[in-house]
């Protein structure tokens, strides 16, 4: 795995460490690198330095540094000279998108300049404006997804078969959010599907939540907002038979009607159930009430398997565990 290091003026390194460890989850061989302003240039190399030996990887190094031309960068790129660093990388520019999308392409087994290479237009784009008619058409970011509510067909023909004529389903997760950062950058980068699709009767008749959603797509990447008739419509349409696809629900309710119409559904991330009146903290995800422990043991009844995690980087919680202690909360509560 490349080896990460995040180098500001300041704290800003150490907390936009701690946002992306919010968002992606706890990293390994990442470490934040400060300038204060009791430091000279030599005592921040030697932090630097110190920095680098805590990786297991001191080859393959990634420098993510705030401003080119500052302290930390030109320390920096004068390490980047030195004999023995000549796969050592840095890029400037500093920015959350930059973190992330770093994070999600350690999956792989590029490069630090692979890496480097990688990030750099998910950084740019990760520039915008709101409202959008002001932003300057040069550096308008790149459309990442179509504003459609359904997904399309385009112009081919009703009955043509695509690849073998079935959608394939790379990976389906329950969360009240839907599409936000954690899985338009995590678990994005980990599926790498043609086309995310919400599911959601609630979302696909609120045009604002829906344009929300659709704004968050991660560039490259189709993003649908569906009601549950239309998933089930699109999981028995040929047309759909090259199309990977990523299928998020808003609750385990919706989720149940879609198995029940036919969408053939494997396995289910329960990633995120928020709490309300009535009902119990199960994890420090989600919640339950009675409805949804009783959706929840339906759908599992189905064959369906659930993998209970709010990221990829945690470690997933034991179904029955957690089925037991929401039963065991909730006979509390009713007491």
């Amino acid at each position: 795995m490349v080896s990460i290091v995040l180098a500001s003026h300041g704290a800003f390194a150490e907390g936009i460490k701690q946002s992306g460890q919010m968002i992606f989850g706890p990293q390994e061989a990442v470490e934040a690198v400060v300038l204060t302003p009791d430091m000279g240039p030599e005592d921040l190399r030697a932090k630097i330095l110190d920095a680098v030996a805590t990786f297991e990887n001191q080859e393959e190094v990634l420098f993510l540094v705030d401003l080119w031309g500052g302290t930390p960068f030109n320390q920096i790129s004068l390490l980047l000279e030195e004999p023995g660093h000549e796969k050592w990388v840095a890029v400037t520019g500093l920015n959350l998108p930059m973190v992330l999308a770093a994070y999600g392409e350690r999956f792989g087994d590029g490069s630090a300049a692979d890496i480097a290479k990688a990030i750099y237009p998910e950084a740019q784009a990760g520039v915008r404006i709101k409202p959008e008619s002001i932003q300057p058409a040069s550096a308008a970011a790149p459309a990442a997804a179509a504003p459609a509510a359904n997904v399309p067909t385009g112009a081919i023909p009703p009955g043509t078969v695509l690849g073998d004529g079935h959608i394939k389903i790379a990976f389906c997760r329950i969360d009240t959010r839907l599409l936000h950062g954690q899985v338009a950058t995590t678990v994005t980068k980990m599926v790498n599907p043609d086309r995310i699709i919400v599911c959601s009767d609630n979302v696909a008749q609120d045009d604002l939540r829906k344009s929300m959603i659709v704004q968050a797509a991660p560039p490259g990447v189709k993003v649908h907002v569906v009601p549950i008739s239309k998933i089930i419509e699109v999981s028995k349409d040929v047309r759909f038979g090259d199309t990977k696809a990523m299928l998020l629900f808003e609750t385990p309710q919706d989720l149940l009607r879609a198995l029940e119409g036919g969408v053939d559904i494997k396995e289910v991330n329960l990633g995120s159930m928020a709490h309300s009146q009535g009902k119990v903290v199960v994890t420090n995800a989600v919640a339950m009430d009675q409805a949804d422990v009783d959706c929840i043991e339906k759908i599992a009844s189905m064959g369906v398997k659930f993998d209970v995690r709010k990221v990829p980087a945690d470690k997933p919680e034991p179904f029955d565990a957690v089925m037991a202690k929401a039963k065991s909360e909730l006979a509390a509560q009713g007491k």
